[in-house]
């Protein structure tokens, strides 16, 4: 009769089989749990891992099995549990809540519409303590958004000269970092939007930090997607960070990879640094290494001309290809070095022992200094520098300076100045941005 009707194409033998096969009395109430969760999870068994149900397929079934899974009682069902479910007249009932859980039931009394009686009362209970009715959830999209920072207060690990300190401190709130949290689905990524809208008016590059996003689906990455196209018209950019490496974030990365193809970043810090970058260009201020001079260096500031001439007598030219370790751990600290052109940077060589991947720590361009320390205790390095391209710099013995202070005490004296005014500044940024964490 169905066949005939045009409600099923195959061979009635076929399906019958099938039919048969889901009805043998060796199934038990675990394997149907099984099924269930199998259900729940898109079509994945999670025992297992082995795809058993095409995932366009899973809503079809769940369908089927809210419209009508519990036969003539299926639309009180609805109101009473709100859990798709399908009942066999053996007594068994299985429900299925999508990403969460599966529950399987048996129990053989029937009631007059041939569901288990206690199965019924059980999932209802179920329902009821545990808040699972599908139709009464609230799924929040408030907490979308954990926190927004701002780059006046939180920088890269980009080493900046004062002058550029300066003025990412007073401009840098054009630069905005949006850390995002929890599942993105429809709401929520519609929630995110907004947000963006919203600060889009006083910035001009956000950051969208996905490391807390476990999961997004095909309608949050097209929304996604949009705005990334709207919003690089309007000449603002918008940046991404920690979508690498994410099997459940790859439908969101591909899209964005398609509207963003340059500005999709592995970490946040490194699109923090490309955001500062842009921010001290358009400004104009540049270095420029064919005029390098000591005078123009924090550490050796308000230092007299006759001064830096001595200082100039003991600097070493040194040049450094890409990849090659200017300073290793451990190594004896008997230079330290004043970037001319190029940059570098520092790694906790630990960590690349143990996670075998490097922990920037700081990274450093022209006009800067690095292993400065070794003029205050003269001990072994405590990290790794590591030159990005090809860097030239400068290398002043400790020995050197320190005996140029016995015959003229005032360089070392100011240079010992100018190091505890910079670790003063960097101390209070770093207080800034542990307060601007916590919030």
């Amino acid at each position: 009769m169905m066949l005939n009707s045009g409600m099923i194409r195959r061979a009635p033998e076929d399906i019958l089989d099938v039919y048969f096969r889901q009805c043998a009395v060796r199934v038990t109430a675990r394997d149907l749990a099984v099924m269930a969760a199998t259900l729940a999870n898109d079509g994945v068994n999670p025992l297992s891992g082995e795809r058993v149900i095409a995932t366009e397929y899973v809503s079809d079934i769940l369908t089927v099995m809210n419209t009508c899974g519990m036969y003539n009682y299926a639309g009180q069902w609805s109101y009473d549990v709100g859990i798709p479910a399908k009942s066999g007249v053996a007594g068994s009932i299985l429900a299925v809540i999508p990403g969460q859980l599966g529950i399987a039931v048996f129990s053989p009394p029937i009631d007059q519409h041939g569901n288990s009686v206690r199965g019924v009362a059980a999932c209802k209970e179920i329902a009821q303590d545990f808040r699972l009715n599908i139709f009464r959830s609230h799924v929040s999209t408030s907490t979308v958004i954990r926190r927004e920072l701002y780059g006046d207060i939180i920088h890269s690990k980009r080493a900046r000269n004062p002058l550029e300190r300066r003025l990412l401190s007073e401009t840098g709130r054009r630069i905005c970092i949006i850390e995002v949290q929890g599942p993105l689905f429809f709401g929520s990524a519609e929630r995110l939007i907004r947000r963006i809208g919203d600060v889009q008016s006083t910035t001009s590059h956000v950051i969208l930090d996905f490391r807390r996003v476990p999961s997004a689906d095909e309608a949050a990455s097209q929304l996604l997607a949009r705005l990334a196209g709207a919003f690089n018209e309007t000449g603002r950019k918008l940046l991404i960070s920690h979508l690498a490496h994410q099997p459940a974030l790859a439908t969101l990365h591909e899209a964005m990879e398609q509207a963003l193809p340059e500005q999709i970043f592995e970490h946040r810090d490194a699109a923090l640094e490309w955001c500062e970058n842009a921010v001290i260009a358009e400004a104009g201020i540049q270095f420029d290494a064919t005029r390098f001079s000591l005078s123009e260096l924090h550490i050796f500031k308000s230092l007299a001309r006759d001064d830096l001439r001595l200082l100039e007598a003991l600097a070493r030219p040194m040049i450094f290809e890409a990849g090659d370790r200017i300073i290793r751990t451990g190594d004896p600290a008997r230079l330290f070095f004043v970037i001319a052109r190029g940059t570098v940077t520092v790694e906790l060589a630990d960590a690349v022992q143990a996670t075998h991947q490097n922990l920037r720590i700081a990274s450093m361009g022209p006009g800067l200094s690095f292993g400065e320390m070794a003029l205050l205790d003269g001990g072994t390095r405590s990290a790794d520098v590591v030159a990005n391209e090809r860097v030239v710099c400068y290398g002043f013995s400790v020995d050197a300076i320190h005996e140029l202070g016995r015959t003229h005490p005032h360089v070392l004296t100011t240079i010992y100045a100018n190091m505890m005014r910079d670790f003063s500044e960097r101390l209070r940024r770093a207080n800034d941005e542990i307060r601007a964490l916590e919030q």
